[in-house]
């Protein structure tokens, strides 16, 4: 019996194929919407997961500021400076090595090319501190930083911009108008997931970048790499004590510098981005409800449509619930309808956001068989009431019904 009413479900769908698109289009829109926002919401935490992964673990990052910058508008917080390096190294238990940093913007030029790119002044500690191999070359020798000799290390995409990704070992290239050696080239790292291309940079002496770019002897970033061994909390601990005594920071004062951890930063980009998916996924999920509503309101028309139909079934031996299941799987088939098709049109909106993005695509099977499931739950749901109407009809009064 139930293969009949399958077939007559299908039978009457058939009949009024553009009313029944259009009844499912709600339900399409809201599992494509639902789906494809949480795929995407997954792979972008994933990326995000990934960038900052490779910037390698038990990192802290240390900056002036009560946050990525300078905060609020109150006066501009003192940046660091090379004794305040010195004095982590050799004061704060579990620091493994300090990477200060002093940065600056410039055009590298080469052989008629040019290129806008970033120039990051660190020391060598940098390769310490962070996992970024070298495809080639090598990195600064005590003498060229002490002396601030102008040599750079670059990164890919600077390579394939100037370079045209042939080699660039020895080469010498212009920043401004500063003339630099090439040394070494970076691995790839790609996009970052929370914006920028990590590939757009150039290393160099960060004595060399003081005096030549920045004009001073100021520090913007210092990266503290810990040991293992040690409680990371612990260490944030000592060198925030540490910094507030040499920044002279009264007690109840608050700190003009801030340490921030990879994996805290980490927890926090992925929190927000899933809490934002979710909202979206949300908000597209009321279009499901209300391609159920439309499933209803189509449904209760055929009803009224067929009630002669519906009265010469009943008036032959039909039983109500016979009538009541056949109102009640063509509801269900026109939702999980509208189901498949709004997954099939969810991948390939995947599809086609994910290269834009530049987040990997990933196929979450999980949210695919909810959304069908929820598809489905629908039909059951806005199909029950017209089913029962349908159902209830006197046989008599069906057959008089014109």
């Amino acid at each position: 019996m139930l293969l009949t009413t399958f077939t007559l479900a299908i039978r009457s769908i058939r009949r009024h194929i553009l009313r029944s698109f259009l009844t499912i289009l709600g339900i399409v829109i809201g599992v494509a919407a639902v789906v494809a926002m949480v795929t995407l919401g997954t792979a972008t935490t994933a990326a995000v997961t990934q960038s900052i992964a490779s910037l390698g673990t038990n990192i802290l990052q240390v900056r002036p500021g009560q946050g990525f910058g300078r905060g609020g508008g109150g006066p501009r917080p003192p940046a660091f400076e090379e004794a305040d390096v010195t004095a982590i190294q050799r004061q704060v238990a579990g620091v493994t090595a300090v990477a200060p940093q002093a940065q600056s913007s410039a055009t590298a030029i080469y052989n008629g090319a040019n290129w806008s790119t970033t120039i990051n002044g660190t020391t060598s500690a940098y390769f310490d501190v962070q996992p970024w191999e070298l495809t080639s070359g090598r990195i600064f020798l005590p003498a060229e930083e002490a002396s601030g000799k102008a040599v750079c290390i670059i990164g890919n995409t600077v390579r394939q911009n100037l370079f045209r990704g042939g080699n660039a070992i020895g080469e010498r290239m212009r920043l401004n108008d500063i003339s630099c050696d090439v040394i070494g080239t970076l691995e790839t790292r790609g996009q970052a997931g929370f914006g920028g291309d990590q590939d757009d940079i150039v290393i160099m002496p960060i004595k060399a970048v003081q005096r030549r770019f920045t004009g001073s002897r100021d520090i913007s970033v210092m990266l503290v790499g810990t040991d293992a061994a040690f409680d990371t909390a612990q260490v944030q601990a000592a060198l925030s004590d540490l910094l507030r005594e040499r920044r002279n920071i009264e007690p109840g004062e608050e700190d003009n510098f801030n340490i921030f951890d990879t994996a805290q930063i980490t927890q926090t980009l992925t929190g927000t981005t899933q809490l934002l998916t979710s909202i979206v996924a949300a908000v597209a999920g009321i279009s499901l409800v209300v391609g159920g509503i439309g499933i209803m309101n189509i449904m209760l028309v055929s009803v009224t449509e067929r009630t002669r139909e519906i009265g010469i079934r009943l008036a032959i031996g039909a039983v109500a619930r016979e009538v009541l299941l056949q109102f009640l799987v063509e509801a269900i088939v026109l939702s999980m309808l509208g189901g498949l098709i709004g997954l099939v049109l969810a991948q390939i909106v995947i599809a086609v956001l994910t290269p834009l993005m530049q987040v990997p695509w990933i196929f979450d099977l999980q949210i695919n068989v909810i959304a069908f499931a929820i598809s489905a739950v629908i039909g059951v749901v806005f199909g029950f009431f017209p089913a029962r109407r349908a159902a209830a009809l006197n046989p008599i009064d069906a057959l008089r019904h014109e």
